[in-house]
This record gives C-alpha cells, structure tokens and sequence, in this order.
C-alpha cells in the first residue's frame, strides 16, 4: 500500500509539473563564439527571420512518440508541424575543442540522461540537408543516473545558474560539417510505456582541423534507434535501480 500511494503521488506531481515545466537549449558556445539558438516563442514572429545554427524547435514541449520523426531534432506532427528543418548557419569548430550547451531552466522531477549524437552532412553542407531514416548518428557523450541515487544528468541543470552541458568534438574527427543532435530524455511519467518525454535540439558545426576519421559502424537512425519498451526509456525513476541509457549497443565514439 505504501508503494501505492507514493506511485501515485509522484505520478499526480509528474502531471502537474508536466504542463508548465519543460524547457530546450537557449545557447550555446561554439568555438569561443556565443550563439543563440532558435527561440520558438520569438524567432516565428519575427520579419527576417534570425539565421540561427541551430534547427527550429516548435516549443518548449516533448516528443512523446519515438517512431516519428520529430524525435530526431525536434517537432509536433500531432499539430501538423512535422520534424525540423536545417537551418541557415554552421557554427565553425576545431576537431578537439569543446561546445558548452545552456538549457533554460530545467524541471526539478524532469530527471533522465544526456545523449548526444553526431552525423555527417553532405560535403555542401547541412543547410539543405534531413537525416530522414537513415543510419548517419555516432554517440559521442552519454550520461545518466549515478548509481541508485537521486542524481542523474539533469540535476546539475536544475539549479541557475549552472556552468552549462559541455560536449567535446572528437579530436580525430575529419574536417566537414556535421549536424549535431542532443537530447534530454525526461523520465518522470515513464514507467507506464509511452510516456518518457524527449527533448531534442539539433545544431550545425563546421568542423576544422587535421583529423582523418569519420565513424562508420555503429551508426543508428532517427526514428529507429530508439523504442518505447526500451529499458532505458520504459522506466520507473521513482525506485533505486540502476539505469540503462538507451541505445546501450552503441558506445560513445572515440578516437
């Protein structure tokens, strides 16, 4: 009974914090240079439109249906806004050096992991260019629960200021443009299956540098790398088990 009643107070909190708390990445520092990234409640109104490196976010909402393709950089096919699109820019980088993500605020019972994936875009670059089902992602940073404790990826986001989410650009990495995809996976509803929510932002890097290496197994599609019986994505975050990131065959790239 106990269990009972704490399952359902923690689903009642998850409910409530669901419509007014979710949040996406705001900025971002790439190359030492400061970028702002796509803002969904200005950037639609706005006549030009801001030219952005980072691809259109219809809200601050989730994805909840791993099969479609708003999963793979954002978008809300129920409401006819199906996927993302590329955006104009490429923010250059060097092969090595690290890019600092800052989300708004994030939800204190939003926890879950980190993933972030990487994908090569034609020689032209990624401004024309969709993924669509193919398998071009390689993992490059993973991180999730610590343990069995109440600490996950998130946690340092839910305090602000916060020194943001850095990725590193692998250092043997070929020279070329590269679409860059991190998630959040919000764990809080998820342990009916169905209801893990993610959080998907998608940004355009133009790489430098010397390396000669460009992943070519391991690689997974976007819908399709992941499911919604997955057990890093059909979860129960409220009980003190340890946690499988998703996609667990695919290990983090390295040089």
């Amino acid at each position: 009974m106990m269990f009972s009643i704490s399952l359902y107070a923690n689903a009642l909190l998850a409910a409530a914090t669901t419509v007014a708390a979710h949040g996406y990445v705001d900025n971002a520092t790439i190359g030492g240079t400061f970028y702002q990234f796509y803002q969904p409640y200005g950037d639609q109104y706005m006549n030009p439109a801001p030219q952005r490196v980072s691809r259109k976010i219809p809200s601050n909402g989730p994805v909840l249906d791993v099969s479609t393709i708003d999963v793979q950089c954002g978008g809300w096919s129920p409401e006819g806004k199906v996927g993302s699109a590329p955006a104009p820019l490429h923010a250059p980088a060097a092969a090595g050096s690290q890019v600092t993500l800052r989300w708004t605020a994030w939800p204190d019972s939003h926890r879950g992991p980190m993933i972030t994936w990487m994908a090569l875009c034609p020689s032209e670059g990624c401004q024309n260019w969709l993924p669509g089902t193919s398998p071009v992602w390689f993992k490059i940073k993973q991180e999730g629960r610590q343990g069995t404790s109440d600490v996950w990826a998130t946690t340092p986001f839910m305090t602000v200021p916060n020194a943001g989410y850095t990725y590193t650009i692998p250092s043997c990495l070929k020279p070329g443009s590269y679409l860059v995809r991190h998630e959040i996976i919000a764990l809080h509803s998820a342990w009916a299956v169905g209801e893990a929510q993610f959080y998907p932002s998608c940004h355009q890097l133009k790489v430098t540098g010397n390396g000669t290496k460009v992943p070519i197994t391991e690689l997974v599609a976007f819908p399709g790398a992941y499911d919604k019986n997955d057990p890093g994505i059909f979860y129960n975050q409220w009980n003190p088990t340890t946690y499988t990131i998703p996609a667990p065959q695919i290990p983090p790239f390295t040089c």
